[in-house]
C-alpha cells in the first residue's frame, strides 16, 4: 500500500469513478445499474484508519442490477472486471482475499438490488413497508450498514429509495424502543449505590459501566442515530452534539473510586439525557431531576417515568401492548449474533 492513508469511502468513490465506471459503461450497453459502498466494514461508517487496511480492506464497492440483468450478465461482467481492473489503485492492491488463505479476487461485488435488501429482513421488502417484527429483530448495526456509506450512481432508481425507507424507525416503534432503553436504565439505577453499600465496589463499577453504555445508546436513539456494535459505540457517540457535555461525566463515572463518586457523575448525566429527551417533545415534559430511591440513600432518575410517558403516546395498540424489552440490541448482547446468517441459523436450529 502507499504511504498515505486514503479513507475507504473516499477510495471507493475514486475507484468507481476512475476504474469501475468505464468498464461498466462499455459492458452494460445502457442497462441500468447502481453502484455504492454500503454494508459491512468500518469504512462504510467512516471509522476506518490505517490499522483497518490489514484485513478485508481495499478498493471495493457493490454494483446492483435488477432482476433478469443479474442472471444474464453477472458471470460475464465479473470475468470482465477481473480482466480489466488494474492490479493496484492509488497504491492499494485491487485483488485481495478474506478470510485469510482464500484466493485473491477483485471486490466489485455484483448483486440483485431487491434480493440484497430483502435478505437483510428474511424476505420482507422494505419498499413495501416492514413489519414491526422485522424492525424489532434487526440489529441496529445492520440498519447502519444499509443506510451508511455512499451511493455513487443509482441508475436502477432503487438503492436510494431502499435506504430512505430504512433511514429511521416508524414513530410508534421509535417510541417503543426509547421506552425500552429508559427501562434498561431504570432497572439498575439504584444498584450502583446498593452494591457499594455492601462492600461490592467491583459490582458497583460494573453496574456503572452498564449505565454509561445505556446512556450512550439512549442519546444515539434520541438523535435518531442507529447505535453501532461495541467497537464503534464510543466513536459514534462522540459525533453527537451532546457528547461534549456528557463525555466528561461518563468518563468520570467510569474512573471513580467509590460508589458515591460514581453517583456524583451519573446523576447529572441522567438529568442531561432527560433534558435531551424532553427537547424531542414526543411527550409532555417529564421532570428531569433526580430523586432518592424510595427511602434509600441512592439518587436515581426513576427512568421508568419516561417509558410510561412514551408508551402512553403509542397509537398502535399492538405495539403499545408489547413488553418493554424493545428491539434486538436491547435484549441480545452477542456480537456474532448481529450477523444475519448467524441469526437465521440460530432461529432455525441445527
Amino acid at each position: 500500500m502507499s504511504g498515505v492513508f486514503i479513507p475507504g469511502l473516499e477510495l471507493a468513490r475514486l475507484f468507481y469513478d476512475e476504474a469501475v465506471a468505464p468498464v461498466l459503461a462499455s459492458a452494460l450497453d445502457g442497462a441500468p445499474y447502481s453502484a455504492a459502498l454500503i454494508g459491512a466494514g468500518s469504512e462504510v461508517q467512516g471509522f476506518d484508519t490505517a490499522r483497518s487496511t490489514d484485513h478485508a480492506w481495499g478498493p471495493r464497492l457493490q454494483v446492483f442490477l435488477d432482476g433478469d440483468d443479474v442472471r444474464a450478465r453477472a458471470e460475464g461482467l465479473d470475468a470482465l472486471l477481473e480482466r480489466e481492473l488494474p492490479q493496484e489503485f492509488r497504491g492499494y492492491p485491487v485483488r485481495f482475499g478474506y478470510p485469510f488463505g482464500t484466493g485473491d479476487r477483485h471486490w466489485v461485488h455484483l448483486n440483485d438490488v431487491r434480493t440484497y435488501f430483502r435478505d437483510a429482513f428474511d424476505g420482507e421488502d422494505p419498499l413495501d413497508g416492514l413489519s414491526a417484527s422485522a424492525w424489532l429483530t434487526t440489529p441496529t448495526q445492520v440498519l447502519r450498514e444499509l443506510t451508511g456509506g455512499e451511493v455513487f450512481h443509482d441508475g436502477t432508481g432503487l438503492v436510494e429509495p431502499y435506504r430512505a425507507a430504512l433511514a429511521w424507525y416508524p414513530d410508534d416503534l421509535w417510541r417503543h424502543i426509547l421506552a425500552a432503553q429508559w427501562m434498561r436504565l431504570s432497572q439498575e439505577e439504584p444498584f450502583v449505590g446498593r452494591c457499594g453499600e455492601v462492600g461490592d465496589d467491583l459490582g458497583s463499577a460494573v453496574v456503572a459501566a452498564r449505565q454509561v453504555r445505556d446512556l450512550m445508546k439512549l442519546c444515539l436513539l434520541i438523535h435518531r442515530v442507529y447505535p453501532p456494535y461495541s467497537k464503534w459505540l464510543g466513536s459514534a457517540f462522540a459525533r453527537l452534539a451532546c457528547a461534549r457535555e456528557l463525555t466528561p461525566l461518563l468518563s468520570a463515572a467510569l474512573a471513580a473510586g467509590s460508589w458515591q463518586q460514581r453517583e456524583e457523575s451519573l446523576t447529572p448525566a441522567y438529568e442531561l439525557a432527560a433534558g435531551l429527551f424532553n427537547d424531542l417533545r414526543l411527550t409532555e415534559p417529564v421532570d428531569p431531576k433526580v430523586r432518592y430511591f424510595h427511602e434509600r440513600p441512592f439518587l436515581v432518575l426513576d427512568s421508568f417515568r419516561f417509558a410510561d410517558a412514551l408508551v402512553a403516546g403509542i397509537a398502535d395498540p399492538a405495539i403499545r401492548s408489547l413488553p418493554r424489552v424493545g428491539a434486538y440490541d436491547q435484549y441480545v448482547d452477542n456480537t456474532d449474533m448481529g450477523a444475519s446468517e448467524a441469526r437465521r441459523r440460530y432461529i432455525s436450529g441445527p
